[in-house]
């Protein structure tokens, strides 16, 4: 496919994209899914592996159009890259890389086949870890009517898509059930590296939580 096609179709998704996610609020909007794409890009180049870029671009601005939270805004993803006229082949890797990217439970086992899916992936979880994660994860359960902590409700391990879906979790307990789960299930070499800063970050911030829910800085 000629280079300026690509340009094109890259630049329609992209204006695609930020139509469906421009006034979302709940960390998966446009902001996000710019990050998870320049991330995709730069995990690529480092692991230093052969993929299809369009691929992954495309999985990558694309990756939260059909979210939960967000469906219904937009036609699906299938319809919008059928109008870009792609090879059917191209539709089916995007497709499949869209519909087994999100975390579904800490005891669910991830799915992801292609080297593009389990780099977009990667990209996808970064964004979900240390600062950024941190605000995400705080923005979400506000919208999702969370409290931030209840020392009475614990942690779970949810055992099934559905179970992950329905929980009626705390925000904090969120680090517990995902976000501390993260590193550990990250593909690449480059994304792992990252991952442990970040997770660290994550660490301290939970320490510095508990201390001064507790009192105990006084």
């Amino acid at each position: 496919m000629a280079r300026t096609k690509e340009s094109e179709i890259l630049r329609k998704t992209v204006e695609f994209v930020k139509s469906c996610l421009r006034d979302e609020s709940w960390g998966h909007g446009w902001q996000h899914a710019r990050r998870v794409w320049r991330t995709s890009l730069r995990i690529a180049e480092k692991e230093g592996v052969k993929v299809d870029l369009l691929v992954l671009q495309l999985a990558a601005l694309l990756h939260d159009v059909e979210d939960r939270k967000i469906r219904g805004k937009c036609r699906s993803v299938e319809a919008f890259l059928r109008e870009l006229e792609l090879e059917k082949k191209r539709i089916d890797h995007v497709l499949e890389i869209v519909r087994n990217i999100s975390f579904k439970g800490a005891a669910v086992p991830d799915n992801m086949k292609s080297t593009e899916g389990k780099i977009v992936q990667d990209a996808d979880r970064l964004d979900a870890l240390g600062a950024i994660g941190i605000a995400r994860c705080f923005a979400t359960g506000a919208i999702l009517g969370r409290s931030i902590h209840d020392p009475k409700a614990k942690p779970e391990s949810h055992r099934s898509p559905e179970e992950y879906r329905n929980s009626k979790s705390t925000s904090i307990n969120h680090f517990y059930e995902k976000l501390l789960h993260l590193k550990d299930r990250l593909h690449t070499r480059t994304a792992r590296k990252a991952a442990e800063n970040r997770h660290r970050f994550m660490v301290r911030f939970l320490e510095k939580f508990f201390e001064e829910w507790e009192g105990k800085d006084l």
